[in-house]
């Protein structure tokens, strides 16, 4: 049995290059870094950072909810922002996702990011199913 399942969305932009949109390992599931491409263009949502941020958590969903899981079972995060001058917009709209028990986060500066984006997005879930007591009944 293989480990590691590429997790796929129709609705959610398409890979830019050699590499899964998200994996689903166990009861884990890793999505790529999700830039605020629009699906059906392959092209940034016009409008700058905050609207960037929506649609790259919004493909971030597809693709956690297409591995099985939802928002609310996000983990962990990993924000990278051209700027950190656009923090607030950023994380103004990340709290309309992660409105109760956040995940953690790591949010980052870089000095560029794929098609002029200003900002992009990974997270890792765990399933639901996967509660540690759950894990231990099994055993």
């Amino acid at each position: 049995m293989n480990p590691k399942k590429p997790v796929h969305s129709e609705r959610a932009p398409k890979a830019i290059g050699p590499y899964s949109p998200a994996i689903r390992s166990g009861d884990w599931i890793f999505t790529s870094g999700q830039l605020g491409l629009d699906p059906q263009t392959g092209e940034l949502a016009p409008g700058g950072t905050a609207v960037q941020t929506r649609r790259a958590l919004e493909n971030c969903a597809l693709l956690i909810e297409a591995g099985g899981a939802t928002m609310a079972d996000v983990v962990k995060t990993t924000v990278f922002l051209l700027s950190l001058d656009d923090f607030g917009q950023m994380n103004s709209v990340y709290a309309e996702f992660f409105n109760q028990d956040p995940p953690a986060r790591s949010t980052v500066q870089v000095a560029a990011l794929l098609k002029g984006g200003a900002v992009e997005i990974e997270c890792v879930a765990r399933l639901r199913s996967s509660d540690v007591s759950v894990s231990r009944r099994k055993q």
